[in-house]
């Protein structure tokens, strides 16, 4: 059923007259309902999600246990403020998330409202901790649009450009991206020569580091660069702060990524699908370094919202017993088969598909050469997909030319098929013109 307040033009008519052009919205459907895979916009048209929120709903759109325990905590109060009047639900879940952290180092964390707070977070802890200044990160990295988590994030337009200055003491290095020709090895000799150049090791508070390329591309970086990196830290007495907010709580197929390189982080940020779409963010990190900030030092008015803490407590669960991350490995496998098949029958834009679990991605290119981004072709597709076939999808990567895939981890095999079903048509339309 339509909604009465208008189509989706009339809305973003009002839209554009009351909301300012820096904030912008990829797809100018406005929604009604959403119920795990299906999205409905005021015209009553449905559309299968492959966006979720950017990585927030894992499981899937308003669940139905998730909204019973966020009802039930509405009944007792939706807030307290943790610093003023405690509330048992937070200690629960940091209990729950510090046993479930890799490594076996004790753990401690804390709760926060957004996926920036918890890095500007993680750089006060890690500061505190070493005494020392400097933070690396890497470019194509994304982190926030605080203005900390923007001198962090690896790219400048739109995320940077016209609001410096930015803090300092922030360094950027490469990410390893052997589909560009920049491997491992070239990127860890990289970072010693911003040792050699840029900062000395011993000024060096962390290296932040998505295991997972968000914004920047799905771009994965391998267990061997990850295992080089904690190596690097513990020899020079560097944090390593590994950015979940986006590839954390299942969506790699474990329930954070960095399990996969079989290392323990210093710290490590976590959002987005941590409480199946209510807004929270957290750090967890070894007890000793999360000791370190003084008492007063860590906090926020919303922090660890009453109603995140009880739907994040119920995504654990979800996660548990619908058996998620296996569930992530399966659509993750069904979208590479059905992508690489694309690929190998002569769609020679698909330069690369990749991925963990189900944060897949394909990259697109002209005529199969990875120098020559696509961004136009990306653009045109996403915005086809959702036009024509009722298909939702996000574009991202440090060249604006990769189409990323986040359905829910709740989606059946027959509606993910569906959805590539109709991006296939669109593809399929696309090799035709080439022909």
């Amino acid at each position: 059923m339509g909604s009465d307040k208008g189509s989706n033009k009339d809305l973003w008519a009002r839209r554009e007259r009351a909301i300012p052009r820096g904030l912008s919205s990829l797809h100018q459907r406005f929604a009604t309902s959403a119920r795990n895979t299906a999205l409905v916009d005021v015209e009553g048209r449905e559309y299968i999600d492959f966006a979720t929120g950017i990585a927030v709903c894992n499981t899937g759109h308003s669940d139905p246990r998730i909204v019973a325990a966020v009802k039930a905590q509405l009944d007792r109060f939706s807030h307290l403020c943790f610093q003023v009047t405690p509330y048992e639900s937070y200690v629960e879940l940091a209990e729950k998330l510090n046993a479930l952290a890799p490594g076996p180092t004790p753990k401690k964390a804390i709760f926060l409202s957004t996926g920036a707070e918890a890095l500007e977070n993680a750089v006060k802890i890690a500061r505190a901790h070493t005494g020392r200044r400097g933070i690396i990160t890497f470019q194509g990295g994304y982190h926030g649009r605080t203005l900390l988590t923007m001198a962090m994030t690896g790219k400048v337009v739109p995320y940077k450009a016209r609001y410096g200055p930015m803090p300092s003491d922030i360094f950027h290095v490469r990410f390893p991206i052997p589909y560009h020709g920049f491997g491992d090895d070239e990127a860890l000799a990289g970072l010693q020569a911003t040792f050699a150049a840029s900062i000395e090791p011993a000024a060096v508070a962390a290296i932040v580091i998505e295991p997972v390329l968000g914004e920047g591309g799905f771009y994965v970086a391998s267990p061997y660069f990850m295992q080089s990196l904690r190596k690097l830290c513990d020899q020079h007495g560097i944090l390593l702060i590994c950015d979940e907010v986006q590839s954390g709580f299942a969506r790699t197929g474990k329930l954070f990524a960095s399990e996969y390189a079989g290392i323990e982080p210093d710290i490590m940020t976590i959002a987005k699908a941590m409480a199946g779409g209510f807004p929270i963010s957290g750090v967890i990190g070894k007890a000793a370094i999360m000791d370190s900030p003084d008492p007063g030092g860590l906090g926020g008015t919303y922090a660890g919202s009453p109603l995140g803490c009880v739907a994040g407590l119920e995504v654990l669960k979800i996660i548990e017993s619908d058996r998620l991350c296996e569930r992530a490995n399966a659509i993750g496998g069904l979208i590479r088969k059905r992508l690489t098949a694309l690929q190998s029958s002569g769609a020679r834009f698909i330069g690369e598909v990749r991925g963990l679990g189900a944060m897949m991605a394909m990259e697109l290119v002209v005529d199969g050469d990875p120098q020559k981004p696509d961004a136009a072709l990306t653009k045109a597709i996403v915005a086809e997909a959702a036009e024509q076939q009722g298909l939702l999808l996000l574009s991202c990567g440090i060249r604006s030319n990769v189409i990323r895939f986040l359905p829910a981890l709740t989606a059946s095999d027959a509606t993910v098929n569906e959805g590539l079903d109709r991006l296939e048509t669109i593809l399929r339309a696309r090799m035709a013109k080439a022909a």
